[in-house]
């Protein structure tokens, strides 16, 4: 009998499993395809990091635009523009910008922002946890658990509109203690960009040293 109850409750365990990720799945998937029909998207957001052992906290502000494959990220006095193709970063107080082709390391060491809507459809498993009333809305919490061990966060939980489907935050908690939180605090879609907005303009930068690291 004890065997019986045993195997009974561990059945329900996985029904609720189940049932808990395709009910994220389903969520993810509006999302994700909500936002592929946007030709363009620009936001403005908060980047935390925490460590609470090594008693660290920063906080600034930034912003990115999106269109397609591309993007031009601005965060902590840093410019990152991605064409497609080459990297650009440009260290505004050291007056330098070092241009690069993207690599395997780069996919590795963090998120790509072009696929911040989709990355649960590859590498990730994930589980819905609760629907969560707060004084700013009711959102969709949602955690996302990497298949590769190697990643360098354990989890990641998104917070999603539950009217809107907008993602409103990403909190990606880091397995050497350092926990970034990612607010979103204004989103535009379908603006209008050239392609000129995700390559780093030298001749407007002509004091800016380039250092070529193709």
């Amino acid at each position: 009998m004890t065997k019986y109850i045993s195997l009974l409750i561990i059945s329900l365990l996985s029904l609720n499993l189940s049932a808990q990720e395709n009910k994220a799945k389903v969520i993810l998937d509006k999302v994700s395809a909500m936002n592929k029909e946007h030709s363009s998207v620009k936001a403005e957001f908060t980047f935390n990091m925490d460590n609470a052992e090594e008693d660290v906290h920063e906080s600034s502000e930034g912003n990115i635009i999106l269109k397609g494959n591309k993007y031009r990220l601005y965060l902590m006095d840093v410019y990152t523009y991605f064409d497609g193709k080459t990297i650009y970063q440009h260290l505004v107080d050291a007056e330098e910008v070092n241009i690069k082709e993207p690599d395997e390391e780069d996919e590795e060491a963090g998120l790509n922002p072009t696929q911040i809507f989709n990355l649960y459809e590859t590498g990730f498993k994930f589980s819905y946890v609760e629907e969560q009333n707060t004084p700013k809305g009711t959102f969709h919490v949602i955690d996302l658990f990497p298949l590769d061990e190697e990643r360098p966060f354990s989890r990641i939980r998104l917070h999603i509109d539950t009217k809107s489907l907008e993602m409103k935050s990403l909190v990606s908690i880091g397995k050497d203690g350092n926990n970034i939180t990612i607010k979103i605090k204004k989103f535009e879609p379908n603006l209008e960009f050239s392609d000129s907005d995700f390559v780093f303009d030298q001749t407007a930068n002509p004091n800016v040293e380039v250092i070529d690291m193709r």
